[in-house]
């Protein structure tokens, strides 16, 4: 009787992929742990206006006058992840283009003259605005606190993102 010699091939494939989980499993945390960054661009992305640095759970604002109530709004965000995840809106007036109904799982609370809706669920790649040209946009963050007209220039039409930061 011929003795049967099993083929190597299967021992190769087998390797190498248990490696490459290996390695996907190894490089994952790293990923996650990477610092991250709150970038400001130009809309198409071909300005960058500015970044800063912003860790998990972190949190920054942006306060502006509504363009058609005139009084001022103050969001808070927080960063989750790659994703901005509101926290609250702070405002002073009701009118056309603000909330006026709460959705499940949303509060209204009064803070002395103001209102303030928290309980927000939703997430965010990116958020969106366009630079005020008569009243302007202030970012809050890291204890900033950065002029939006000073740094875009007026109608300027911004993103603003959270981008990791893999090579330092």
């Amino acid at each position: 009787m011929k003795s049967r010699r099993f083929p190597l091939k299967w021992w190769y494939g087998f390797v190498f992929n248990f490696f490459l989980i290996a390695l996907v499993l190894a490089v994952i945390p790293v990923i996650q742990r990477s610092p991250k960054k709150l970038v400001i661009t130009d809309v198409s992305g071909g300005r960058l206006y500015g970044s800063w640095p912003v860790k998990n759970g972190g949190e920054f604002a942006v306060e502006f006058v509504h363009s058609v109530n005139q009084s001022p709004v103050l969001d808070t965000f927080t960063i989750s992840g790659n994703t901005i995840r509101p926290l609250s809106t702070r405002f002073k007036a009701f009118g056309a283009g603000m909330q006026t109904e709460l959705e499940p799982g949303q509060s209204l609370t009064r803070d002395g003259d103001a209102m303030v809706i928290s309980g927000f669920t939703q997430s965010f790649r990116d958020l969106r605005y366009i630079v005020g040209t008569v009243s302007d946009h202030i970012l809050f963050i890291n204890g900033e606190e950065i002029s939006l007209r000073d740094l875009c220039g007026k109608n300027a039409h911004i993103v603003i993102r959270i981008h990791r930061m893999f090579l330092g």
